[in-house]
């Protein structure tokens, strides 16, 4: 599977002017959760596309003493008819809790409601649910991004992300954290 050679880089300042459209209230939400889709999209995969089922995407965690970079994926790892693919430029919101019944581990579970596309309609069908998709950011795998429609961070930067969001969070009090998706033009 195709990896970046090294972590997502970009200026404070330009992931600071990127989410300004999203109005998100600093003092009540401290601590941001930024994933930008197709962020690798000329440089790994098939150029100007974003790929599905490699970690060509970022995500960032944004706070007054950090801005932290992941190689992620933001997409599912395969499409077929009823996957969903969250809607990037938009907000959604997220809390520690854990992720995979069989053998569960922290993560971030889905708060509120989502917006998704899912794949193999004869056109595209958005689905908005107050009910949980369970569309969570959680800890991806070697061979494969482990998405049907979660959010993944690269399987060797998942203890990291994980801790820094969590103590992040809690340095904050901070018990909802902000994800944006931003689609990379």
């Amino acid at each position: 599977m195709e990896t970046p050679k090294s972590k997502p880089k970009m200026p404070s300042a330009q992931l600071h002017e990127l989410i300004s459209p999203f109005n998100i209230d600093r003092i009540k939400y401290p601590v941001l959760v930024i994933g930008i889709r197709g962020y690798y999209k000329d440089t790994l995969g098939l150029p100007g596309k974003n790929d599905i089922g490699i970690y060509d995407d970022a995500i960032f965690i944004d706070s007054k003493e950090a801005s932290v970079s992941f190689n992620a994926n933001t997409d599912p790892s395969v499409k077929r008819p009823g996957i969903a693919t969250l809607v990037a430029n938009a907000v959604y919101l997220y809390k520690i809790g854990m992720h995979n019944m069989k053998a569960p581990y922290k993560a971030l579970r889905q708060f509120g409601r989502v917006t998704v596309i899912r794949a193999g309609q004869s056109k595209p069908e958005t689905d908005t649910s107050a009910a949980p998709f369970y569309i969570d950011i959680h800890k991806g795998g070697f061979n494969t991004t482990s998405s049907l429609g979660c959010q993944t961070i690269h399987p060797t930067q998942w203890p990291s992300f994980i801790a820094l969001v969590e103590g992040e969070m809690k340095r904050n009090n901070q018990t909802v954290i902000p994800y944006i998706l931003i689609e990379q033009s």
